[in-house]
């Protein structure tokens, strides 16, 4: 399959975790090696390294999930990702780098939907197995201003 493809699947696959679930299928459209950031437009421009969320390794991942579920007290909501087509901005047989635009809107327990956040995913996949598996995402979203309650991953 070409890089497009596996792109694409895996996009597919690792929103519908977020949004339908099961949350904790969300780590494994990861690396155990992977590096996961949530940034603003303005902080990724001025190369500044610090995120709203930060984690290094799948096992940070598997912990935010672990904590989504037993630690966290949070309004309920729930996620609708809307995503525009990967480009591809470099590949190999091993893997390939991608951009994806995003739109997300947040639908909370009795409350109204409205739109959460928007922003683009800078992406570094490694082709395993058949499948595109994450080694660096990072989550450039476009306000400036994060809403306190970014519980579940962009």
């Amino acid at each position: 399959m070409d890089a497009f493809t596996l792109i694409s699947r895996a996009q597919g696959s690792y929103v519908r975790s977020i949004d339908d679930g099961p949350i904790e299928d969300w780590p494994e459209h990861f690396t155990d090696d992977a590096f996961y950031k949530v940034t603003t437009a303005d902080n990724h421009r001025r190369g500044l390294p610090a995120g709203v969320i930060w984690a290094n390794n799948k096992a940070m991942l598997k912990d935010r999930v672990s904590a989504l579920n037993e630690a966290n007290i949070y309004e309920p909501h729930s996620y609708r990702h809307l995503l525009g087509q990967p480009a591809i901005l470099e590949e190999s047989e091993d893997g390939a780098t991608s951009e994806t635009s995003f739109l997300v809107v947040r639908i909370t327990g009795n409350g109204p939907t409205g739109v959460f956040a928007s922003g683009r995913y800078l992406d570094e996949h490694v082709f395993v197995d058949g499948k595109a598996l994450l080694k660096k995402r990072v989550v450039v979203c476009d306000s400036t201003r994060t809403d306190t309650l970014l519980v579940l991953p962009l």
